[in-house]
């Protein structure tokens, strides 16, 4: 007879895998860590697999565990997709949005159009900050969703979309030609601010920081100005702007990668609503996956 998997524990192993820890997926499933761990000891009999490896305090999902992992997924969600479709009750209420800045500017007004004509009872909460500030948000349940940059030290988030990270100056001016090269970057724990500075110091090309700052039209206004050379994602370069590249003297960059965090403590069927259209406006990664077969 085939094994049927437990939804209940699908959900607990899924917020381990975006925790990184059981004492943190205890908390948002509230569930005591010993109860965790049985679901998980059950879970690994259910499969004949095992999901975990320890990786210092921290929880590692293995080969196994990764393949899993999509699967819970996707099968929690029809899940709820299912008890959804039966419900007659329109969904109202308010679902609570974060998102840096710069994210905001490109993908947030197609993602709220579409949310607020197929909800128009839902208040959307938008909260705009850096990265680890939404990191932190999710955990403290101050916030339901949030688009981020991929940090997998954080805990790995949902990855739903995949762009190039090029350097860029302004079409007007050759700043990029000077010596130290002036760079307008984001604070000194912004993932693609380091990525810049260990491109060019592995070069032993001379740079000074010039503007640093989480807002990413700042950064831009630097740029465009022609005081300064920056990084940016693809989608993000704008008019008056010229990427730089090896030509230039600017080596490649690290891809960048964009993720989703939901709340695990309080996931609602709202949440799960944007969750799904967040993903569908800004997943490219089936286009990539096709162009690249």
């Amino acid at each position: 007879m085939a094994v049927l998997l437990d939804i209940d524990q699908l959900r607990t192993f899924i917020a381990i895998a975006e925790t990184g820890s059981f004492t943190k997926a205890a908390e948002a499933v509230y569930k005591t860590q010993s109860a965790v761990s049985m679901q998980m000891k059950r879970l690994e009999e259910r499969i004949g697999k095992a999901i975990f490896e320890r990786d210092g305090r921290a929880s590692k999902l293995t080969e196994d565990g990764e393949r899993l992992l999509d699967y819970a997924r996707r099968i929690v969600k029809l899940n709820m997709d299912a008890i959804n479709a039966f419900s007659e009750t329109e969904l109202t209420g308010r679902v609570r949005l974060g998102v840096p800045d710069d994210y905001a500017d490109r993908y947030l007004p197609e993602i709220m159009a579409r949310f607020s004509q197929s909800n128009p009872r839902v208040e959307v909460t938008i909260v705009c900050e850096p990265t680890p500030m939404l990191v932190d948000r999710i955990l403290a349940s101050d916030l339901d969703l949030a688009i981020i940059t991929h940090v997998e030290h954080k805990g790995p988030a949902e990855f739903i979309r995949h762009e190039r990270l090029l350097w860029v100056t302004s079409n007007r001016h050759s700043v990029h030609e000077e010596t130290p090269v002036p760079l307008a970057l984001g604070r000194v724990n912004c993932n693609w601010r380091q990525a810049a500075i260990d491109r060019l110091e592995t070069l032993g090309r001379a740079y000074r920081v010039l503007y640093s700052s989480w807002n990413s039209t700042a950064v831009g206004a630097a740029v465009l100005a022609g005081l300064a050379v920056s990084v940016l994602p693809e989608s993000a370069i704008r008019p008056g702007m010229r990427v730089l590249g090896p030509s230039d003297g600017y080596p490649p960059l690290p891809s960048c990668k964009i993720g989703l965090l939901r709340n695990w403590r309080e996931r609602t069927s709202l949440a799960d609503a944007l969750a799904d259209l967040i993903i569908q406006s800004l997943d490219n990664l089936a286009s990539q996956s096709e162009a690249a077969e």
